[in-house]
C-alpha cells in the first residue's frame, strides 16, 4: 500500500473514531445543563482554538483576501454553524441509535448533490454499490425500526443537519480546498472557518432561551472534549479527507462512525454485540471498502453543461486544480505541524 493511501486509511479511522464519539459528548453536555446554541458556540470557539495554535506553531497565516473570507462565511453556516446547532437540538428528543442512522445519509445527499451539480467525480458501479452497503449496513446495525424517534421533529433537525454537512462538503472542495489562494495554509485555513462559525453562532445568543442553572462539571469536561477534539482536529482531518478525496468519499466516514461506536461498547463497557450488530458491521465495512475501489474512485469531473468530459481548456484548467491540491496536500504532509504524516 502506498504512503499516502495508509496515510489516508490513518485519518479515516482517527476521523471515525473521534468524530463517532461527538453524539455522546453532546448527549452528556445537553444532559448537564448547557442550552443547545451555547453548546454551539463553545465547540466551535474550542475548535477554533486549537487550530489556531496549530497553525501558528506550524508558521502558517490567516487566509486573505474578501473572495476567501466570503467563501469561508458560507462554508462555516453549512458545514459547522447549523449542523452544529441541530445536532445539539435533535439529540433532545431522539435517542443516539436514531441520530446515527439520520447522520450516515450524509454520503447519499453529498452524493445526490455532486450528480446534481456534476462536480461529483464519476460514479462507477462498485463505488455506488459501496455507498448502498455502507446505508444498508448502518441500518443493520441501529435497526431504527425497533426504536422510537423516527417521525419527530428532533429526526428532522437531524436530517436536515446531514444535508447540510452534504452541501457544505460539496461547496468546500469547489471553493476552498486545494486552492491556490489557500493551498499553503490548511491549518490556518480551517482555523478561520471555524472562527467564523463562532462569530455566525454568537449572533443568534442574544435570542438564545435563559439556562435553568450552571452547566455539572461532567458537562464542561465533555464539552472541552467535544470542541478541542470532536470539533478541532477532526474538522482539519476532514478537511484533509476531502482535498484528497473528493466531497462524497469524505463523507463516507460516515458510516464508520456506528462501527466505531458498537465496537468501543463492546471493548470498554462490556457491552453485547449480536450476529444482527456483526453482520452489520461487517457489511459496512466492505461497503466503504468498494467506495475506495482504485479503479473507479479517481474518476473525472463532469462538465457542468453537458455531462460530457472537459475539452483541451478544461482539462487544463482541472491540472491545475490538480496541481494546487498536490501542493496542498505536500503542504499538510512536510508542515511542521502534529498533523501531518
Amino acid at each position: 500500500m502506498r504512503s499516502g493511501a495508509r496515510a489516508t486509511l490513518v485519518r479515516m479511522a482517527v476521523l471515525a473514531l473521534l468524530w463517532g464519539s461527538g453524539f455522546l459528548w453532546i448527549k452528556v453536555a445537553l444532559s448537564g445543563g448547557l442550552a443547545p446554541l451555547h453548546l454551539t458556540v463553545i465547540r466551535c470557539a474550542l475548535g477554533a482554538a486549537v487550530l489556531l495554535a496549530l497553525a501558528r506553531a506550524a508558521g502558517q497565516r490567516m487566509p486573505r483576501g474578501r473572495r476567501v473570507w466570503g467563501h469561508l462565511v458560507v462554508a462555516a453556516f453549512f458545514c459547522n454553524a447549523l449542523p452544529f446547532f441541530l445536532f445539539s437540538l435533535g439529540e433532545q428528543t431522539v435517542d443516539s441509535g436514531v441520530a446515527g442512522v439520520l447522520n450516515a445519509t450524509t454520503p447519499l445527499w453529498s452524493l445526490a448533490i455532486g450528480l446534481t451539480l456534476r462536480t461529483e467525480r464519476r460514479l462507477g458501479p462498485l463505488r455506488l454499490t459501496g455507498l448502498l452497503l455502507g446505508f444498508a449496513g448502518t441500518l443493520l446495525i441501529f435497526a431504527p425500526w425497533q426504536r422510537t424517534g423516527l417521525a419527530s421533529w428532533g429526526a428532522l433537525a437531524l436530517l436536515a443537519a446531514a444535508v447540510s454537512y452534504a452541501v457544505a462538503f460539496a461547496y468546500m472542495a469547489r471553493h476552498l480546498i486545494g486552492r491556490a489562494d489557500t493551498a499553503g495554509s490548511p491549518l490556518a485555513l480551517s482555523a478561520a472557518q471555524l472562527l467564523t462559525a463562532t462569530g455566525l453562532t454568537a449572533l443568534a445568543l442574544p435570542a438564545a432561551p435563559a439556562g435553568s442553572g450552571s452547566p455539572t462539571l461532567t458537562a464542561i469536561v465533555a464539552v472541552v472534549i467535544l470542541g478541542t477534539l470532536g470539533t478541532g482536529i477532526t474538522f482539519h482531518l476532514n478537511s484533509r479527507l476531502i482535498a484528497d478525496e473528493g466531497p462524497t468519499a469524505a463523507a463516507t466516514v460516515g458510516y464508520l462512525l456506528p462501527v466505531v461506536s458498537v465496537a468501543l461498547g463492546a471493548l470498554v463497557l462490556g457491552e453485547e454485540v449480536g450476529p444482527r450488530v456483526l453482520v452489520g458491521m461487517a457489511v459496512v465495512l466492505a461497503g466503504v471498502g468498494l467506495t475506495r475501489h482504485k479503479g473507479e474512485r479517481q474518476g473525472e469531473p463532469l462538465d457542468e453543461q453537458g455531462g460530457e468530459p472537459r475539452g483541451d481548456e478544461q482539462h487544463e484548467k482541472r491540472d491545475e486544480r490538480r496541481d494546487e491540491k498536490d501542493e496542498w496536500n505536500q503542504v499538510c504532509r512536510t508542515g511542521p505541524h502534529p498533523l501531518g504524516e
